[in-house]
């Protein structure tokens, strides 16, 4: 008996009671939904044409050309809509009002922002409920009136009021690290910090020899390791023992981080912010790592590029990510962090895929310039008192594999983990990790400990991993799916978790959110805006008790299915505004010039 709903090639199996078709799916969830009608959304949404899916009467339309397809395949929504957070409020109210200083504003009536309270409040959008999460947990919100949950802690006079009983223990805890000291940012800026371990080794880099004819004769070019051409000169030992010889640490006396059967949550741009890494930590993730930062904006002093560097005090293993591609740049920011964050590791990114990093020579293009790759490493070993990991993919070529090449050399530089992507850069996240490469690789890399990452969504996923030789697992997309994934790794099994139990998630999100980015009304739109990113991965999850077939594949795309509940049938939506209306619930309604296109589409279905 054939189904009464066509199921695609490359789609999960779902029990076909819960099968529906667009249209019917559309007319569900319209029934729950205020407004305007689902296929007026959907036109209004900002979505490029070539990022929806395509309905099955668009069959019969003729083939796409070529170009058309390829353009089709990009993973990115460029030239999407953004608006600033701090765009959303007309009118603000100077910081010296919102703390209650003793002293006047320093800028005086030259203050850009308002200064009268009453005035600020005519103008303020309405609260969004009666209790606040910051003043329920540390006893004091620092937003004061501008607060979008202002009436739980203000008094008739609208004065901010204080809970001493929970709010000295809370300010003599320390719960986010690494912020960036004004004092710093300002010697950054006019380059008044000085780098003297970066500098000796930078001194000690053979500079402009040409690389010596190949002994052995032109034919056997490709099996010499390219690394020898540029080999670092020995640092000159003449003259009298110094300070800095003694105190110096030999690569024994670093501080050692045992990485070996670690759940390693991966290093996510955007979405990989300190209140989603909050998440994973309570589902069980081992290791976290903040979001790839540049490290020229980082000695630039850029505080949203310091700011991916914060460490919750939850976070008992973690690290920061490090792009750059040269060995200046990258050895002085490696020194620049150890004298002033706290943090066990430090990672270099030589994996990511983009274009704006690939052309630069950054992410995967130091994977073909070895010499510049080693210079990096030694020298940011050189200067750093914690291990240097690296993250790299099989190569830059689909079918040419370059990293089995490039991890015995890795090991000679000093790396203490390397991180491997089971796909190609022209692969993206197209077709399956090659697990058997990265098992290859495992055994080149011993004794130094390589993690596999790539298509962990399930613990059979994990399981078939860890039956190869790596270290450790990195998990990556599957953490946004479901980050839940830690917990059914660690207890093996499947967990068909409620919608109810979801939302509660987006929940807490919301609550570290408002802790982190803050609940005026730039920080509530921070945070939805964050968890509408995240929403744009987690409407991929299918429910395990709607699967024909366990456990779901990370590139097997859902069809459309009926939920057990309304809340289950509208997280499964991928459309804008499904997922707005999921941020209504949890953050009010948006603003009137409110607008949302995700950062990424989904591009690794067949």
């Amino acid at each position: 008996m054939e189904s009464a709903v066509e199921v695609e090639r490359g789609t999960a199996a779902i029990k076909e009671q819960f099968l529906t078709t667009k249209e019917k799916f559309h007319a569900f969830l319209e029934l729950g939904r205020p407004g305007q009608k689902s296929e007026d959304a959907e036109r209004d949404s900002g979505e490029p044409e070539q990022k929806r899916i395509r309905l099955d009467s668009d069959g019969a339309q003729e083939e796409p050309d070529k170009n058309e397809k390829k353009k089709k395949m990009r993973g990115q929504n460029k030239s999407r809509p953004h608006m600033k957070p701090q765009s959303y409020e007309d009118r603000r109210l100077c910081p010296s009002i919102i703390q209650e200083r003793d002293t006047k504003c320093f800028y005086g009536d030259k203050c850009r922002f308002l200064h009268d309270v009453s005035e600020y409040m005519s103008t303020k959008a309405a609260d969004l409920g009666d209790q606040c999460y910051l003043f329920n947990t540390f006893g004091k919100c620092h937003y004061g009136v501008t607060c979008r949950f202002a009436k739980a802690h203000t008094s008739v006079e609208l004065k901010n009021l204080v809970n001493e009983d929970l709010y000295k223990p809370s300010a003599e805890r320390e719960t986010v690290r690494n912020h960036l000291d004004k004092d710093l940012q300002r010697r950054l800026r006019k380059k008044q910090v000085s780098f003297k371990g970066a500098e000796a080794y930078l001194k000690t880099v053979t500079r402009g020899k040409k690389p010596e004819e190949n002994p052995s004769g032109p034919g056997n070019a490709e099996n010499a390791p390219e690394t020898k051409e540029c080999a670092v000169s020995p640092v000159k030992t003449v003259g009298p023992i110094t300070d800095a010889d003694i105190i110096k640490l030999r690569p024994c006396e670093k501080k050692q981080v045992d990485f070996r059967d670690k759940l390693y949550l991966a290093p996510l741009t955007t979405c990989g912010n300190l209140p989603f890494r909050r998440v994973c930590k309570r589902f069980g993730a081992d290791v976290t790592c903040g979001e790839m930062a540049m490290c020229t904006n980082l000695l630039q002093g850029q505080a949203s590029e310091w700011a991916l560097l914060k460490r919750h005090a939850t976070e008992d293993l973690f690290g920061v990510q490090l792009e750059g591609c040269f060995p200046d740049t990258m050895t002085r920011c490696a020194e620049l962090l150890n004298q002033n964050i706290d943090v066990d590791f430090v990672d270099i990114n030589s994996g990511c895929p983009i274009d704006l990093v690939y052309k630069k020579g950054g992410g995967c293009g130091l994977m073909t310039r070895t010499c510049k790759f080693e210079q990096i490493v030694r020298g940011m070993n050189s200067v750093l008192d914690v291990p240097l990991t690296v993250k790299i993919r099989t190569g830059v070529q689909q079918n040419c594999n370059i990293a089995h090449k490039l991890i015995p050399e890795l090991k000679k530089w000093g790396v203490s983990l390397i991180t491997l992507h089971g796909r190609s850069r022209e692969q993206r996240y197209t077709k399956s990790a090659d697990w058997e490469y990265i098992d290859t690789c495992s055994k080149l890399a011993a004794p130094v400990p390589l993690f596999g990452n790539g298509d962990i969504l399930s613990y059979e996923d994990a399981m078939k991993a860890r039956e190869t030789g790596v270290s450790g697992i990195m998990v990556a997309r599957g953490a946004l799916i479901k980050p839940w994934l830690f917990t059914e790794i660690k207890e093996s099994r499947h967990w068909d978790i409620s919608s109810g139990e979801r939302l509660d998630i987006l929940r807490d999100f919301t609550n570290y959110g408002l802790e982190h980015w803050g609940s005026d009304t730039q920080g509530v739109e921070k945070t939805r805006s964050f968890m509408l990113e995240w929403l744009s991965f987690l409407c991929r999850y299918i429910p395990v008790g709607l699967l024909e077939r366990v456990p779901q594949k990370i590139n097997e795309r859902p069809p459309f299915y009926m939920g057990r509940d309304y809340m289950e049938s509208l997280m499964a939506s991928q459309h804008v505004g499904d997922w707005i209306q999921i941020s209504e619930m949890l953050l009010g309604p948006v603003p009137k010039n409110f607008s949302f296109l995700p950062k990424h589409k989904a591009n690794a279905y067949k």
